[in-house]
């Protein structure tokens, strides 16, 4: 497929390989969508999410999730948020920062390897009081018992899956710390815009079905009490309804106990 901007005529073309075209508005909702996926892709492969960071850390994620998510910790105001994946340290410090505006939290964040320096950092950052950091294979048992035992039963737990993106890694995952997530929250498979992504430079021939959305689907078929829900815009004075994403169909709410 081809897309044509023609900004003179204000109009965008989509032409098929069989010649077929259509044209549409270019300042319409349609338009929006199709050229944000584009860009969403091109971002990816020049690694725009990695020219980002949250507070003196590199934070490598696309600003638009980190905003929509700051609204659901807001409005759920968990006891503890969950993320696998440290990398740098940006989101624990991110999520943490949150903690301390709401006054109330703090923040597991789990690791196959977390680097010295990297560790440094997080434990001389102003928030490390709010981040607890554990070193391990997130789907290990000896890792999964060590994450329970910080959470109490009654406590709000949002999860975040941010490390090993495959999906079977990413169906463990779910099967290993769904059972954490307290009713009304949500475990949130990340980076779900692989998929999105086999095709382009940087990414991978078997992304086109070996992905984190390829888990959360399977993870929903064996887990009624969950569901797929991607939280409401609080605020929306548009006709848009699409996120700006790296993380498609990646919320998962717990809708009821088992």
């Amino acid at each position: 497929m081809k897309i044509i901007i023609d900004t003179d005529a204000g109009q965008l073309t989509l032409a098929g390989q069989t010649g077929e075209t259509k044209s549409i508005p270019l300042f319409s909702k349609e338009a929006f969508e199709l050229v944000s996926r584009e860009w969403v892709r091109v971002g990816w492969n020049q690694k725009y999410h990695y020219t980002f960071s949250w507070l003196g850390r590199p934070v490598i994620q696309l600003p638009e999730d980190l905003i929509r998510i700051q609204e659901v910790i807001f409005r759920i105001k968990p006891d503890v948020i969950i993320e696998t994946g440290v990398a740098h340290g940006g989101s624990l410090i991110y999520y943490a920062s949150l903690c301390k505006v709401l006054g109330h939290g703090k923040v597991i964040g789990i690791d196959l390897e977390i680097r010295e320096h990297n560790r440094k950092a997080i434990l001389a950052h102003e928030l490390a009081p709010y981040i607890t950091l554990i070193q391990g294979d997130s789907v290990a048992p000896d890792v999964i018992s060590q994450v329970s035992g910080l959470v109490a039963k009654k406590d709000k737990v949002l999860i975040l899956l941010d490390s090993c993106h495959t999906a079977a890694h990413v169906l463990k995952e779910l099967e290993a710390y769904g059972l954490l997530v307290s009713e009304g929250s949500y475990i949130v498979a990340t980076d779900g815009i692989m998929r999105e992504l086999s095709d382009v430079p940087r990414g991978k021939k078997e992304w086109i079905w070996d992905h984190p959305v390829s888990a959360a689907e399977e993870f929903l078929k064996r887990h009624p009490e969950f569901v797929q829900e991607q939280p409401l815009w609080p605020f929306n004075e548009s006709q848009l309804e699409r996120n700006i994403t790296h993380w498609p169909h990646a919320y998962l709410k717990r809708i009821a106990r088992k």
